[in-house]
């Protein structure tokens, strides 16, 4: 029976992506060419990000119903989230799409190269903006994240750089936290728990279960001013471990 419904599952989820895909693709970009004579190029790029994030959406809460779910919470009643660094936990080649479940109006993700050369996604990965960080230099990278968080955008990273093995997380790198510091930018942690499986490392086979994502209180400048890069990862760090071990008791 076990089996029988990981199949269903997956037939069902990936048949309805290729579907939704082959629809949602061609009338969001005929969307952004109508808007195009009439609006600016950044104004594009704000609709196209929030497309992206739409997309996302259905992706996480609509296809893989009833045999995945998504919940979102927040520990700290704040405001949408506008310019500031987004620190996810990394467990699963699902979580790039995950973070449509956030409250940000506009954002944009700092990606491997490999992302980049994904058909379609790939595609409007380099429109929206994304930032690849295996293809940049650092004071390049610095300088175009720094732009787009004056401009408004947020930006969302997963700092363990490659997906971890189960649960547990491994060392952040402190590039993101480089920059916090540079622009005084808040920071906001986000636990992802549930997803290990949902798919496994290795393969793209779907599990069903239960997928929760936990924003945390948000860091502003005032919290951090004092920390090294080295020491803020390793704070933000032990944020989202220690949250994570609270969430998963309770499972």
């Amino acid at each position: 029976m076990k089996l029988l419904t990981q199949c269903w599952l997956n037939a069902t989820f990936y048949t309805l992506l290729v579907l939704f895909t082959l629809v949602a693709v061609p009338v969001l970009t005929l969307g952004l060419v109508c808007q195009a004579p009439f609006s600016s190029h950044r104004r594009i790029l704000r609709q196209l990000r929030r497309y992206i994030r739409w997309y996302g959406f259905v992706v996480i809460y609509y296809l893989p119903v009833p045999w995945v779910r998504v919940r979102f919470e927040k520990l700290a009643d704040d405001p949408c989230l506008g310019p500031c660094i987004v620190v996810c936990n990394h467990r699963s080649s699902s979580d790039p799409f995950l973070v449509a479940a956030l409250p940000m109006p506009e954002f944009v993700q700092v990606v491997k190269a490999w992302t980049m050369r994904l058909p379609v996604w790939g595609v409007v990965a380099r429109l929206g903006g994304y930032l690849s960080i295996n293809e940049m230099a650092a004071d390049d990278f610095f300088a175009r994240a720094g732009q787009l968080l004056r401009e408004g955008v947020a930006l969302v990273a997963f700092p363990e750089g490659t997906r971890s093995n189960g649960r547990e997380m491994g060392p952040f790198h402190g590039l993101m936290f480089r920059l916090a510091l540079q622009e005084k930018v808040p920071i906001v942690p986000v636990c992802i728990s549930g997803n290990e499986r949902i798919p496994p490392r290795g393969t793209m086979l779907l599990q069903p279960g239960r997928i929760r994502l936990r924003q945390l209180p948000a860091l502003t400048w005032e919290h951090y001013r004092d920390l090294t890069p080295f020491q803020l990862k390793n704070r933000v760090r032990e944020l989202i471990r220690s949250e994570l071990a609270v969430m998963e008791a309770a499972v």
